[in-house]
């Protein structure tokens, strides 16, 4: 449950006219301490230090009930002359916890990123320890084993919809009044507000995944405030659940490039040496989860580390591994994750994860729903259906009347980073948003299968032209072709 108490009264009044409430008073400077022992200490001399914002709820009634933001900071380890400022970062999601970002992420970030900007880590409102959303149950989500989340007919098709009904009632029991505002559109006034209390004009910002699209949301609100923004693996500009369809079907084309190199070697695998006879041996292995789960771990699970596999090429081997060893032996060991599904921290992503996405727009209709899933199955009749996660938006309660705007004429260029075949957030993606931040660049790791660019696959290319736009605010004349690493 939100660790907030929000009363809301209703009371039938006569309309009477809305007196103008006086601007909020500037936040005071945040005061920095010890962090908790969730973020790591990052490499000395740097240093780590955290502390809380507190923010309106509803950023349109300021004067309303307040939450605290979760924040950590890494100061730049260079000289005065090489400050540049802060760069705000975010993980993904919606749901992902960002206060230990400012610490993992800085250490992947190139030397003269480091010396040059105060890295500025948070925990968006419902994730980590701002907030944290709790959906209770959500339907069942977390039992193991879990419904099969495929349907087939009629029947299987009633009861997804009647679980995706129960995870919203859960979400509007738990949740409560704060439902509509745990949304990326409050959050990026958050972002100002740490902009304000940091005192800083502008904030530079490195948004991953989810991450991208919180950018520009922020430059929508906030155009004037933008500093270098760098959007990473982007998420396009359409509803939620637009969205994760395309991902969907994106995830398919992943599976089928993972079964060609499956193939390439049957010795060390076992799975065949056609991806014909891999598809069979896969299907082999959900149908057997499917009818006999292995001390918990289903169908739902089984697509679950399938879904989490096809997002890094590296994660492809043990895959692999573990697809044999269940054909073999009859155990799990090698696809079940070390990180407990219904564990503390895991509820609450997926909790925050559809209140933000439902609060981010209007969500689809039921029958659209079934019409989606029904489509996907046309293309292949084993759809990775794990990240369909705003079709619970169907039935969303308080749900709201407008989409989350993005981007604006009026913020300076952005730079945006993606893979070529990234099946999380397909290129298409960055092609879209690209067109609501006009001047903005595109750099793409051409020959690369893998989510996530810029300090993370190790290239040069990217890694370069990045750095140079943050420091110097260097932006390429073109978009930029960089070469990929290809497949393992």
């Amino acid at each position: 449950m939100l660790s907030l108490a929000v009363t809301v009264t209703l009371t039938a009044v006569s309309p009477l006219p809305a007196a103008p409430r006086p601007a909020p008073a500037p936040p005071p400077p945040l005061a920095f301490g010890p962090c908790p022992s969730s973020v790591p200490e990052p490499a000395p001399p740097a240093r780590v230090t955290c502390g809380r914002l507190a923010v309106p709820l509803d950023h349109h009634d300021p004067h309303g009930p307040q939450i605290h933001i979760a924040v950590s900071r890494v100061r730049a380890t260079g000289t005065p002359a090489e400050r540049r400022g802060v760069l705000l970062v975010n993980p993904g999601g919606p749901g992902g916890s960002g206060l230990p970002y400012a610490v993992t992420k800085r250490a992947k970030l190139p030397q003269s990123v480091q010396r040059a900007y105060d890295v500025i880590g948070f925990d968006p409102r419902g994730t980590g320890l701002s907030t944290p959303a709790d959906c209770g149950p959500m339907g069942g989500l977390f039992d193991a084993p879990g419904a099969d989340p495929l349907p087939r007919d009629g029947h299987e098709e009633k009861d997804h919809l009647d679980r995706l009904r129960r995870l919203a009632a859960d979400c509007a029991h738990t949740v409560g009044p704060a439902l509509p505002h745990l949304s990326t559109e409050q959050t990026a006034h958050d972002m100002d507000a740490l902009r304000a209390a940091l005192g800083e004009p502008t904030i530079g910002f490195l948004g991953v995944s989810y991450g991208s699209y919180l950018g520009a949301a922020y430059a929508a609100a906030h155009p004037h405030r933008v500093g270098r923004m760098v959007l990473d693996s982007v998420v396009g500009p359409w509803s939620w659940h637009d969205f994760d369809v395309r991902q969907a079907r994106a995830l398919l084309r992943q599976r089928a490039t993972l079964f060609r190199w499956l193939a390439r070697d049957p010795d060390r695998y076992g799975l065949g040496n056609t991806p014909r006879a891999v598809r069979l041996a896969y299907t082999r292995v959900r149908a057997g989860l499917a009818r006999h789960p292995v001390d918990g771990f289903g169908p739902a699970a089984f697509d679950r580390a399938v879904y989490r596999a096809l997002g890094r090429t590296e994660r492809w081997a043990a895959l692999g591994d573990g697809l044999h060893r269940y054909l073999r032996d009859g155990t799990v060991t090698g696809l079940r994750p070390a990180e407990d599904f219904a564990g503390p921290a895991s509820r609450t992503y997926e909790a925050a994860n559809r209140v933000v996405k439902c609060a981010d727009g209007p969500g689809p209709a039921p029958a659209d729903v079934l019409a989606d899933i029904r489509r996907l199955r046309r293309l292949d009749p084993l759809p990775i259906l794990t990240g369909l996660e705003a079709s619970a938006c169907a039935y969303w309660h308080r749900g709201p009347a407008h989409r989350t705007p993005l981007g604006s004429p009026h913020a300076p260029p952005a730079l945006l980073v993606a893979s070529a075949h990234d099946p999380v957030t397909p290129l298409e993606g960055a092609y879209a948003l690209r067109r609501t931040l006009p001047g903005a660049r595109l750099i793409t790791l051409e020959d690369d299968y893998s989510h996530g660019v810029f300090a993370s696959r190790g290239n040069a290319c990217v890694d370069d032209t990045v750095a140079n736009y943050l420091l110097d605010g260097t932006q390429p004349p073109t978009d930029v072709h960089c070469t990929g690493p290809g497949l393992p």
